[in-house]
């Protein structure tokens, strides 16, 4: 997309990756008492950490390309204008509701008779289907009028508020590590929206 990062913008990024893999490490340097656990479960952190890098790459390498679509210089041909990011998400979608569908009836077929296609069907399974479904259309927001690096940057803050109102509503026990995580992202923010931080921090 030729846009350029700055030196402060790059410090934050790395500030920001940090601070999302230090709020995703759950009870780390905590001992069970047993040597075997204790293996097993560093083992499992590390893996967590890989498959978290792992997703983070992948994640940004398709916002990165969305973008790219979206923003893209309009065809004026119309038979490819047809066939624009929209028109494919739609058929993506119906595709998988075909896929979903079949498998639905394979699998709940007797339900969906006896008790019909929405059978428990609720309110909140409705409100959840609400915020996806506007989750997306913000998410479609950000790339178009921001960019990719800014919805990185909406989804560590999420993750940052998700812990602290699981914190509040549900009283789920936050480590010191959680606390550091969520002082890198805030320090990530400022860095990356602070103007003539180059000329004030990066100068030799």
């Amino acid at each position: 997309l030729r846009k350029q990062i700055r030196q402060v913008q790059f410090i934050s990024l790395i500030l920001l990756t940090a601070g999302v893999m230090l709020c995703n490490m759950k009870d780390y340097g905590t001992s069970t008492g047993n040597e075997e656990e204790d293996s097993i479960l560093k083992t499992d952190q590390t893996k967590g950490v890989m498959a978290t890098l792992g997703i983070a790459l992948s994640s940004g390498f398709a916002s990165v390309y969305t973008e790219k679509v979206i923003k893209a210089r309009r065809d004026p041909n119309v038979a490819r204008k047809n066939h624009s990011l929209a028109y494919l998400q739609v058929q993506l979608a119906l595709v998988s509701l075909v896929i979903i569908g079949i498998w639905a009836m394979f699998k709940d077929f007797d339900v969906i008779v006896n008790q019909g296609l929405f059978s428990g069907f609720n309110v909140p399974a409705f409100f959840s289907i609400l915020n996806s479904a506007i989750g997306g259309l913000i998410v479609a927001a950000v790339l178009k009028f921001a960019d990719a690096v800014l919805k990185g940057y909406a989804t560590a803050m999420s993750v940052i508020l998700t812990g602290v109102l699981s914190m509040l509503l549900f009283g789920t026990e936050l480590n010191s590590i959680y606390g550091i995580g969520i002082v890198n992202v805030v320090c990530a923010v400022l860095l990356y929206n602070g103007k003539n931080l180059d000329k004030n921090i990066c100068a030799q």
